[in-house]
């Protein structure tokens, strides 16, 4: 058998991971993994790539074949990961995290991704780090100290400073006013006329 791995956009939680799986081996292919972001197939024969393509189109999904969209469909899913999971670098600094990880060089990381989303990695991370306050403002899971600590941020302040810029409110009132404001993870830092 011969292994053959694709790269996939919008994946950004384990749902995605079953859709991909489920699809993928229903339309008559070996999964041998399926991660966020990649899927690992495994056949005797050179899958149909168009077919593919299809297949992940018709469940919203897309199929990354350029290089530099395959790097950022990738810091996107690192960064994504490391939000959700809280596992944001403690140690370390985003930007040395995401070399480690890539493998690239940050610099061209950030080249590549702001020119391609128009957006920097660090406005992103940022959106991201906001959607998940949100997330756990509406569930009221944690307070705004621990989720400080939790993504990161060296203070409250800093974590509520960020959160206003971004929202154009407080997460006091944010969580009083049961704003549901909450954007899905795949179109944070897209524009509104592009979503």
């Amino acid at each position: 058998m011969t292994k053959y791995k694709f790269s996939i956009k919008n994946m950004v939680c384990p749902r995605c991971i079953k859709v991909v799986r489920d699809e993928l081996t229903a339309a008559g292919y070996t999964c041998e993994e399926v991660t966020l972001g990649e899927a690992v197939l495994c056949d005797q024969k050179q899958p149909d790539i168009n077919h593919i393509r299809t297949v992940l189109e018709n469940v919203g999904f897309e199929l990354l074949e350029d290089r530099k969209e395959r790097l950022v469909e990738q810091v996107k899913t690192l960064v994504i990961e490391a939000v959700q999971k809280f596992n944001v670098p403690a140690h370390q600094n985003f930007s040395d995290y995401l070399a480690e990880k890539t493998g690239k060089d940050y610099q061209y990381i950030s080249s590549i991704f702001s020119a391609t989303e128009n957006i920097t990695v660090e406005k992103y991370i940022i959106l991201q780090k906001i959607e998940k306050v949100k997330e756990l403002l509406v569930y009221n899971e944690l307070t705004l100290s621990e989720m400080a600590w939790k993504l990161g941020y060296s203070s409250v302040a800093h974590l509520s400073n960020q959160f206003r810029q971004v929202t154009g409110v407080s997460p006091s009132k944010y969580k009083t006013e049961k704003m549901n404001l909450r954007k899905p993870l795949d179109t944070v830092g897209i524009p509104k006329d592009e979503q």
